[in-house]
């Protein structure tokens, strides 16, 4: 059986002053230990989800900026497109105005030897006819 006496309130006071040391030495400062380590968790926590979105809004500032890119690139390429085919149109009436002006002073050419060379059997016709009636009548006429 347990009997109340002062070994009783010894121990209890022994128990009292063991917790309050054992709070004091032990308990507070790991208390203190796991506040701190719950705070830094919160902490680093807090600047991940930071990073995170700041990763995301760098991404699509890059995503953008890419589009952007690729959009001037494109309407570069238009334009460079369409200014080459100008200059390739341009360079093709320039050709064709050429070959038209050769080919009509040509033909100026190849008219004038033509009335050169008409003329000059114009004024053989007689020789030639003479010529040939002599061939078909078998005697010089």
């Amino acid at each position: 059986m347990i009997t109340i006496d002062t070994t009783m309130v010894i121990q209890i006071i022994n128990i009292l002053i063991l917790i309050v040391v054992l709070n004091a030495v032990l308990y507070k400062p790991v208390r203190t230990i796991l506040a701190k380590r719950k705070e830094k968790l919160a902490e680093l926590s807090n600047e991940i989800d930071t990073f995170k979105k700041n990763a995301e809004l760098r991404q699509e500032e890059i995503n953008r900026k890419l589009a952007d890119a690729r959009n001037r690139a494109k309407e570069e390429l238009d334009k460079a497109k369409s200014g080459a085919q100008a200059v390739s149109a341009e360079n093709l009436t320039a050709v064709r105005q050429e070959t038209t002006a050769e080919k009509n002073s040509q033909l100026e050419e190849i008219q004038k030897q033509f009335v050169d060379v008409q003329q000059q059997l114009q004024g053989q016709i007689d020789s030639f006819a003479s010529d040939m009636a002599a061939k078909i009548l078998g005697r010089p006429v």
